[in-house]
């Protein structure tokens, strides 16, 4: 299966866009096709063996449109940004062209009507042939340089699907060609000396119908293109970000080069205030990097040897070296702005009720058009009173805002959600997840940090603590599990040796099973022990209490007796309790899912105030449980970070990945976090939310626009309240319209969820969240910066310290505001001088 993206000339209503849509799916060998008429694009998904790229563009190009295959940017938006400035200008320099003649051909036009002061040769019956033909040749540049509307409206109209701009080119076609008779009638009336066909044709000419109105829709789609550029602004922002130089260390010289020129492995050396031109690794220095343009996070984030550091971040503070792991298409960067581009181009549920309706709009109002003006003759009206009533509906039925209602309001949501640290996939998860009511959490990772450690090691009468830890470490060493690392971790610090394993055995959702010197050894849950007909004696009530204070107790055994075991406890994270309670205000159910005993579960649950979880849960054990929900009718939500989490995580109707979890489980999720902060689990919700409410909000005004706007052009009131719709009046209500959805979307952009808002009510009062640097003369070793560090930490105020001995740099991050004087006060008593 092929995916290509091909870019869409010649759209200009959400007709046109179901016209491709249609012709495209008619092809064998489709799989799914997003056109969007907000970008111009269309991604098509297609098996190969059917189809190839030139058979979608000659297939396009049948259906009255141009296709060009889209070229990978590669993060440069100067083609992209061409194209859309292109547009402006273009319809900058009509709209000029248009009010040139445009104002001069009204105030001919009605002048007479509204006493303005006109020249005496435009005036009376015996100058009725001047007066017109001016008018005619006034309208006939206004016709020319709009005669885009022509050739595309006729051309979908001989090809049986017709468009916005057929609407437009038959109602104001049909006016200029009423003119041209009428000026011929006028001529014949003067030969005959008919005064009567003289005032009748002269009176209605029309020019300036077809010309006002060409001219206010091109204004229209000028304020449009200007509007339509900001809703991709989020993207063209995260793309601004990438910076286009790089200092590398080339044969130990520092050398300036072009981005295009990094290559993996290159040594990269950035400046404090200096943007990080690509993904990588510290291999020297600390430092604080500011990464909220691609995260949100409001503070700067410090970073050591060993830490991942994003490109386009900046970092603000210590001078860093990093080595090259990623470039190009493969950073996170690019990833994001694909993410959103992909999300953008994608159409939600929603959006199917305007294509429908969209797809026979266009063909039903030029029949409402017909069958209006033919009514108006039948009743006896003149023809030039049912002419404008036909070419009044025609104008006034664009169906440009039903189009736009959808696509612009996704853009701009999508976008605001990558400002802030949240990707959505596609556009169909973005409504799914308002009208979630189940929010399923993995616990490690997700609501805990997943960094667990050794809190207690408990042995029998036989073997000691190190020789425990010793077996528990050599079997661990070779485990991905996340309590693995604790136990790993702990036995490094203590410095112990490995031992040799044999036949190591993973097993699913138990533990390990392994020789050691031809004995063998089990490490893992309760389940594990009791399934080898092990018992667990007296380390059972011990256990029990271990897992009553939320640790969870990993059991050692041989094949006859236990040994031992490690209890390992993961720390909550800090935002977990405040968003289950958000949750809950939300009238989510929620439910922990965890692979932990009972009495464990129990504690964390308590901690967090959660009423529903499941324990001891085996990984495929997870997917059951979504199933299960959603057999009861709801809507479920999961979040999880790790490959364990992947079945659940597809098989839920919206999947949450924190950003800090296995590429499989991204892979999976419909939304993915940059962040690992669970309150972005909110911020989505809310985000979807506010972006559902702008679609129905776009969506109400476009239909009850043309629901209103229809009958009133069609003179539907005009029997009962003399109410008649002028054509030129239908033109600009028509644009307003289309400006309006777009106006209305972009109101996303300032979008803040109830968490950011509460924030910053707290600041206010309380102060705000800061990072101070400080230089500090005399430090030379750790028990230096020991001191240094421990006399900081003794302030309430002070969240954390960062010290880097090479520049004598202390970064300090604080809770609240504090006085750089007190700071300098408690660097002095540990025995060291603030010099900067």
């Amino acid at each position: 299966m092929k995916s290509q993206k091909f870019d869409i000339k010649g759209m200009t209503c959400s007709a046109c866009s179901n016209a491709v849509d249609r012709s495209i799916k008619k092809l064998e060998g489709i799989s799914e096709v997003n056109v969007n008429l907000l970008s111009n694009s269309m991604i098509v998904k297609y098996d190969d063996k059917f189809l190839n790229d030139e058979k979608i563009i000659k297939t396009v190009e049948d259906a009255g449109y141009e296709a060009v295959l889209t070229q990978d940017k590669n993060i440069k938006k100067e083609k992209k940004e061409n194209i859309a400035q292109n547009e402006i200008n273009e319809l900058k320099n009509r709209l000029i062209v248009s009010l040139i003649f445009a104002i001069p051909l009204f105030y001919i036009a009605m002048g007479h009507m509204l006493n303005w002061p006109l020249p005496s040769y435009f005036l009376g019956e015996k100058n009725a042939i001047t007066f017109a033909f001016t008018q005619f040749l006034l309208a006939i540049p206004i016709v020319f340089i709009n005669i885009k509307y022509y050739k595309v409206g006729f051309k979908t109209l001989f090809k049986a699907s017709p468009n916005m701009d057929s609407l437009i080119a038959i109602g104001t076609g049909a006016a200029m060609l009423y003119g041209v008779f009428a000026i011929y009638k006028i001529g014949f009336a003067l030969g005959i000396n008919d005064l009567n066909m003289l005032q009748q044709y002269s009176m209605n000419l029309y020019f300036e119908s077809a010309a006002i109105v060409l001219t206010l829709i091109t204004f229209g789609k000028y304020l449009e293109a200007r509007a339509k550029g900001k809703t991709s602004e989020a993207i063209n922002k995260l793309m601004d970000l990438a910076p286009k130089k790089a200092l590398v260390l080339r044969e130990n010289k520092e050398v300036e080069i072009s981005i295009d020129e990094l290559k993996l492995k290159d040594i990269v050396i950035v400046k404090p205030g200096a943007s990080i031109p690509a993904d990588g690794v510290i291999v020297f220095g600390n430092t604080a990097i500011d990464e909220s343009m691609l995260t949100g996070e409001s503070l700067p984030v410090s970073k050591k040897i060993g830490d991942k550091v994003i490109g386009a971040s900046i970092n603000k503070y210590g001078s860093i070296k990093f080595e090259v792991t990623k470039l190009g298409s493969d950073t996170v960067l690019s990833q994001i702005i694909k993410l959103v581009e992909e999300a953008s181009s994608s159409k939600a549920p929603i959006a199917k009720l305007a294509d429908k309706i969209s797809s026979i709009f266009v063909p039903s109002v030029i029949l409402i058009s017909i069958i209006a003006t033919t009514t108006w003759l039948l009743l006896g009206y003149d023809f030039e009173f049912a002419l404008g009533i036909g070419i009044a509906i025609l104008v006034i039925s664009c169906p440009c805002a039903l189009g736009l209602a959808t696509p612009t309001a996704i853009m701009v949501g999508t976008g605001r959600g990558a400002q802030n640290g949240i990707l959505i996939k596609n556009a169909e998860s973005l409504e799914l997840a308002e009208k979630i009511d189940t929010i399923v959490l993995d616990k490690t990772g997700t609501i805990t940090e997943g960094k667990p450690k050794v809190t207690d090691i408990i042995v029998n009468s036989e073997i000691s603590e190190n020789i425990l830890l010793q077996i528990a470490y050599s079997l661990e060493k070779n485990s991905e599990h996340p309590l693995a690392d604790a136990v790993v971790k702990k036995a490094e610090d203590e410095k112990l040796d490995l031992l040799e394993v044999k036949d190591f055995k993973a097993l699913n959702g138990l533990g390990i099973k392994a020789k050691i010197e031809d004995e063998t050894i089990f490490i893992g849950n309760k389940k594990l022990l009791e399934n080898n007909n092990i018992s667990l004696d007296e380390f059972f009530p011990i256990s029990e209490k271990l897992a009553s204070s939320g640790k969870t107790p990993i059991f050692i055994s041989n094949s006859k007796k236990i040994l031992g075991l490690i209890a390992i406890a993961d720390v909550v994270k800090a935002t977990s309790k405040q968003a289950i309670e958000e949750f809950y205000k939300m009238n989510l159910e929620v439910i922990m899912l965890t692979g932990d005993n009972q009495k464990t579960a129990q504690a964390i649950a308590n901690e967090l105030n959660i009423r529903n979880f499941i324990a001891e849960v085996l990984p495929e054990d997870k997917d059951k449980v979504i199933k299960k929900l959603q057999e009861e009718g709801k809507k479920v939500a999961m979040v999880g970070d790790g490959i364990n989490d992947a079945p659940a995580l597809a098989r839920s109707d919206v999947a949450i990945a924190i950003g800090a979890g296995t590429d499989i489980a991204i892979e999976s999720a419909n939304i993915v976090l940059v962040r690992n902060d669970l309150l972005d689990v909110v911020r989505a919700i809310e985000l979807s939310t506010a972006t559902l409410k702008n679609i129905k909000q776009n969506l109400f005004w476009a239909f009850i626009y043309n629901i209103i706007g229809i009958p009133l052009a069609a003179g539907v009131f005009y029997s009962l309240l003399g109410w008649k719709l002028n054509p030129m009046f239908a033109g600009a209500a028509m644009s307003l319209s289309s400006v309006s959805v777009v106006l209305n979307a972009l109101r996303l952009r300032f979008f803040k969820s109830t968490i950011d808002k509460n924030m910053i009510n707290n600041q206010n009062i309380k102060g705000v969240n800061m990072t101070k640097v400080l230089k500090v003369d005399g430090m030379s070793c750790g028990h230096c910066s020991g001191r240094v560090e421990k006399a900081l930490n003794s302030l309430d105020e002070v969240k954390s310290v960062e010290i880097d001995l090479s520049t004598k740099e202390v970064v300090i991050n604080c809770n609240e505001e504090i006085s750089e004087k007190i700071l300098e006060d408690k660097i002095k008593e540990a025995g060291y001088e603030v010099i900067k």
